[in-house]
């Protein structure tokens, strides 16, 4: 019988726990290279900005901060619900992520780009200051909407029953991604809105 389990093993099948190492592997030199990109775009902020920034709506910069913060505690709470198999609080969590996430885009998006004393592509004094800040923000909006469908897909997939104790490794990347994105709005916000002298065409 041993023979035979063998003889029907297929010789390079690749064990769940390696593979779920491998998996972990690939998500860190992805986010690895994540990382250049976003700490390219904040180095030209300062080479570009200096010392100075234009005048921006704090308010909403720190409620779209709070947030973004608040988001990550829920999608930290899906994980470990979906880690020890309470579908429940992992679909209610991840549904509350997914709507802070939402509201963090329509907050940037939606609010600040119509109100911000600047504008992208403008020339002249003060063009430099639309462009830099409408990259820095379209970027890591255009990360959280890509980060928003994957936790639709995962958790479509937790309400199907795909996920459990045995088998987390979605909603873990998820969790991942989603952190990763939250630090580096953690660092993208104040150097766009607390760092800095203010300069504008009415300064």
């Amino acid at each position: 019988m041993a023979a035979d389990t063998h003889a029907h093993e297929h010789p390079g099948a690749i064990s769940p726990a390696k593979r779920l190492k491998m998996n972990r592997v690939g998500l860190w030199l992805f986010l690895l290279s994540e990382t250049f990109l976003f700490g390219g775009i904040l180095v030209s902020r300062f080479y570009l900005w200096g010392a100075t920034r234009p005048e921006l709506n704090q308010n909403l910069g720190l409620a779209v901060t709070l947030i973004l913060l608040i988001s990550s505690y829920f999608m930290y709470r899906a994980e470990t619900a979906i880690k020890h198999d309470d579908r429940g609080d992992f679909l209610r969590s991840i549904s509350v992520t997914i709507i802070l996430g939402i509201l963090f885009v329509a907050g940037v998006v939606g609010l600040e780009w119509q109100e911000a004393p600047i504008k992208p592509f403008t020339g002249g004094e003060f063009g430099i200051y639309g462009d830099i800040f409408f990259f820095m923000t379209g970027m890591h909006a255009f990360h959280v909407v890509t980060g928003v469908i994957l936790l639709m897909i995962v958790a479509y997939r937790g309400y199907k029953g795909h996920l459990s104790s045995e088998n987390f490794w979605p909603a873990e990347a998820a969790a991942i991604y989603w952190h990763f994105v939250d630090v580096v709005w953690v660092f993208f916000f104040p150097a766009l809105y607390l760092m800095g002298s203010v300069v504008g065409p009415g300064h």
